[in-house]
């Protein structure tokens, strides 16, 4: 008999613990396996964490125990899920975000293989069977049987689906002539790439190889300016890597983003690439881990949850625009990719390289100070100059074209400019749908969304309204449901209402469009930009989606139609964001031979994270922005953490918070401030109320203990509902 411990499913702080169980049958059991049980009586998966023989009656362990122990239903899998090393990472994980260790686990296997009931009707291993040769011996055969074992000889194997005639192949079969094989399919199609012969490098980047191999430094900052050529330095240094027997990770913040560096790598290494992000099949996500865990490729590129991948040996990891906050998890357990990339960086004892135009504050800062290494890429490749970039006012009305309240006259000029000279464009909105408010003219009422309270925008192309937080529709309502009038009114504009716009303005211009709408169909982002970059459009509008990392050799003119939003957002991050968005955008520009411009529609075109993205001045950005966090106490000169709190009864979320809060100030002393409660952003989310509280500190481990103090407080409270979110992004 084994005494088994489990983690059970549910990603609750009440629930990181333990359970025990006993399992008397002849299955393979171990540490790492998912078994079925019953807990609580529900049917649940867990995941075994400590396993062990006894030769001890069950009653007298129940004794020793003081509790009741049940047997387990079944085991699921053939073999331990993770090695040894990730389960360690998974715990470096659980312990820094203070995160419940099951939700870790579930971040880290992909749906056919997580530790959740889900999983077991998720898709398995999927086989081709193939007809091969055993013995040619053509003796005692007919002609179609001949006929056929002539055909199977004279190719390697053949795919059994392929052989028409059952009967024949049957009796071959029978006869022992040939058998039936299985071989796994890999479902995933990734094009067939040639290989293309590497440019040479630029000096500049001769350099910045030469200085990386040359120091032991464990994690790299390289910042380029966009059009440097960062992209050849990690297809160099992956070579090198793997050269030594090594792998390498490559990430990348977008799925927009993922086809063209997998096009990169597939051109460079064919097959020795997998691919993981989160648009793949389950059955796709299931073949790509199972083809990296048995060590069928030695470069895997993906998204975020990329970094767990079951790589062996790694020797190299980089992070593609690593300022961008989709590498930051927003639902437990909260992890940010970098910071698990150096945690896994350190345990391989691999090399970790940030690559980023405009680095996020907290890395540069660490680079400033020594603790990252800071390699430079300060031109473009054939030294092309950077774009021409305008700022246009919007608030003056000597630029308002009066056929269009989006575009400016410069703008238009401008597009009218790049058509006529059969160039491309780009213009960026970073707002999806057609209207982003919708009211009632008559009473004020605002259309919002009944799960979060935050306005919902209109979709044109199905006519619904939309939440961009949760995914909530509904239909577009003829009438206000608050005074029946019928004076409905729509106020701003996304990236619908901007292809709409130039489709009027430029009927000739063949236009496409990118953001999280038109890549709903998965198929469809990496044709978009092919398309695009095949010139079979003259302009691309899109979200942030189109503002980093392509390469667009035609595009002369970028046009960022308006560059506001998210400047208002109540966030210290906000003016950071628009600097890197502006600044990533406007490099998209003349990349290659052509000259390229940028404009810049503003309403406020003295704001500095405007000014200085136009002008690509990072380093000045930088120093004033840090200025900006010093005094307020904001990272990268403090850690941050919010505490949330949910719960059905307004009144008692209010009142448990405002207890913690308390709890927390004397806690933290004079060792850090707690700002609070405060009502979030999305105040309502899953028929909760929530309120927040932001801690600052600068003694890591003095918080730690003081958040596990928190947890074991709130952990059985059935009224409120606890997350503890480490180094967030919003709040």
């Amino acid at each position: 008999m084994k005494i088994v411990e489990v983690l059970i499913e549910y990603a609750n702080y009440s629930l990181d613990r333990p359970f025990s169980y006993f399992y008397k049958g002849k299955k393979k059991l171990d540490v790492g396996f998912r078994v079925l049980l019953n807990f609580n009586n529900r049917e649940l998966v867990g995941y075994v964490t400590k396993c062990y023989e006894t030769n001890k009656d069950i009653k007298d362990i129940q004794e020793e125990m003081g509790f009741n122990i049940e047997e387990i239903i079944d085991v699921i899998d053939e073999s331990p899920l993770l090695s040894g090393d990730l389960l360690e990472l998974a715990d470096k994980v659980s312990e820094y975000y203070v995160a419940p260790k099951i939700s870790v686990l579930q971040s880290m296997l992909p749906p056919s293989l997580s530790p959740r009931k889900s999983s077991l009707k998720a898709p398995k291993i999927a086989y081709d069977q193939y007809v091969r040769i055993v013995n040619d011996n053509e003796d005692g055969l007919t002609d179609k049987q001949i006929e056929l074992l002539r055909l199977i000889s004279s190719v390697d194997k053949v795919l059994k689906k392929e052989i028409k005639s059952k009967s024949i192949l049957d009796k071959l079969i029978e006869y022992q002539r040939v058998e039936i094989i299985k071989e796994e399919k890999r479902r995933l199609k990734v094009p067939n790439y040639e290989y293309k012969t590497p440019p040479e490098l630029t000096y500049e980047q001769k350099s910045v190889v030469e200085e990386f191999n040359e120091s032991k430094d464990e994690v790299y900052l390289l910042e380029g300016v966009t059009g440097s050529g960062k992209t050849e330095v990690y297809l160099t240094l992956s070579e090198q890597v793997l050269k030594q027997g090594k792998t390498v990770l490559m990430l990348v913040p977008e799925i927009a983003l993922t086809p063209m560096m997998m096009e990169y790598y597939l051109r460079r290494f064919k097959g020795d690439v997998a691919i993981l992000h989160s648009e793949l099949t389950p059955a796709e996500k299931y073949d790509e881990y199972r083809k990296i865990a048995k060590g069928d490729c030695h470069i895997v590129v993906g998204a975020r949850s990329a970094i767990f991948a079951p790589l062996k040996n790694i020797g190299l990891i980089i992070l593609d625009e690593e300022h961008v906050e989709s590498y930051k998890q927003d639902v437990v357990p909260f992890y940010h990719a970098r910071e698990v990339a150096i945690m896994r960086g350190k345990m391989h004892k691999a090399k970790v390289i940030l690559g980023s135009a405009t680095p996020s504050l907290e890395s540069r800062a660490r680079a400033q100070k020594g603790v990252y290494h800071l390699l430079l890429l300060t031109n473009r490749v054939n030294n092309k100059q950077l774009p021409k970039t305008t700022i246009v006012n919007l608030a003056d009305y000597h630029n308002i074209d009066r056929e269009s309240y989006i575009f400016s006259i410069r703008l238009r000029e401008a597009i009218k400019n790049v058509l006529d000279r059969h160039e491309q464009a780009i213009l960026l909105i970073n707002r999806r749908g057609f209207s982003t408010s919708v009211s009632c003219r008559k009473c004020g009422h605002i259309f919002k969304c009944p799960t979060c309270d935050i306005a919902l925008t209109y979709h044109k192309s199905d006519n619904m309204l939309k939440c961009h937080h949760c995914d909530y529709v509904c239909k577009m309502p003829e009438t206000c449901p608050e005074c029946g009038s019928n004076y409905i009114m729509k106020t701003g504009f996304g990236t619908e209402r901007i292809e709409e716009e130039v489709n009027r303005l430029f009927p000739e211009a063949r236009t496409l469009r990118l953001d999280s709408d038109s890549a709903k169909i998965r198929a469809k982002i990496p044709s978009i930009i092919e398309d695009f970059r095949q010139k079979k459009a003259d302009i691309l509008i899109g979200t942030q989606m189109i503002a980093k990392g392509h390469d667009f050799p035609d595009v002369t003119l970028v046009g960022i139609v308006l560059a506001d939003i998210g400047l208002s957002m109540p966030s210290y991050r906000s003016n950071e964001r628009a600097f890197q968005l502006i600044t990533q955008a406007v490099g998209r520009s003349g990349r290659k031979d052509k000259s390229g411009i940028a404009i810049i529609q503003t309403y406020m075109p003295n704001n500095y994270a405007i000014t200085m993205a136009a002008r690509q001045n990072y380093e000045l950005f930088y120093r004033k922005e840090m200025e900006y966090r010093r005094i307020q106490n904001y990272p990268p000169y403090s850690f941050l953490a919010s505490i949330t709190l949910a719960g059905k009864v307004e009144d008692n979320v209010v009142k448990n918070m405002v207890y913690l809060i308390d709890m927390l100030n004397q806690e933290f002393n004079d060792k850090g401030l707690v700002l609070g409660p405060t009502i979030p952003y999305v105040p309502y989310e899953g028929n909760n109320y929530l309120r927040t509280a932001l801690v600052k500190f600068k003694d890591y481990k003095l918080a730690k203990e003081i958040f596990k103090k928190v947890v074991s407080i709130y952990a059985n409270k059935s009224q409120v509902h606890l997350t503890i979110n480490i180094d967030p992004y919003n709040f």
